[in-house]
């Protein structure tokens, strides 16, 4: 048996190695001039081992860093959400928030739901479009917050021309480059803080 990048045993086929001598079994310890009998050793054959990394080459030996924000900060007022990696910034995207007649709510909220390309029902049809880049929707959902009336999230838009306005029903609208994005930087549980 072969064992790659580590030395195996491997019992030696008759045919190319006699048969060891049976010794005979005494009671008595060897007596002084007498040969202690000695079995066949095995043979040991080394296999190439593969070419490790230097020590010193650090990155080789250390986690890749998380590249998950920690918390999502957003602001109606900038019309922007921001990323945070505890206090570094990984990123910012302008939206468009809530209507006066339909605000995004404020205060704290925690991700609970993350779609790809999501489905759109029409609440006042009750008509289902398609998913995809022209969907209501856009490519991904990430919902974070469950309010009496519905629920509110971050998603893609066709509609670029309202980015930066006041302008939805409560969700919070993102160019279709930038929810990916977004997505890509969240995962269920990520706080979000909505700020005046």
């Amino acid at each position: 048996m072969l064992v790659l990048g580590a030395i195996a045993l491997l019992s030696s086929p008759a045919a190319s190695h006699p048969a060891a001598e049976a010794y005979p079994v005494s009671t008595s310890g060897p007596t002084s001039g007498q040969a202690i009998p000695t079995a066949p050793l095995p043979i040991y054959y080394n296999t190439t081992l593969p070419e490790l990394p230097p020590l010193w080459d650090v990155e080789q030996f250390t986690p890749a860093p998380r590249t998950k924000a920690t918390h999502l900060v957003l602001s109606i007022s900038q019309r922007r959400v921001f990323a945070y990696q505890y206090d570094t910034m990984l990123g910012s995207f302008p939206v468009a928030v809530g209507k006066p007649s339909t605000p995004t709510p404020t205060g704290e909220f925690t991700i609970f739901e993350m779609i790809e390309d999501p489905t759109w029902q029409n609440p006042w049809t009750g008509e289902i479009r398609q998913p995809g880049a022209d969907s209501a929707l856009g490519l991904r959902w990430i919902g974070f917050a469950e309010l009496p009336n519905g629920v509110i999230g971050f998603h893609g838009t066709p509609t670029v021309s309202s980015i930066g306005q006041a302008a939805s029903n409560g969700c919070v609208r993102l160019r279709n480059e930038d929810v990916l994005a977004l997505y890509a930087l969240v995962e269920v549980g990520t706080p979000v803080r909505v700020e005046p």
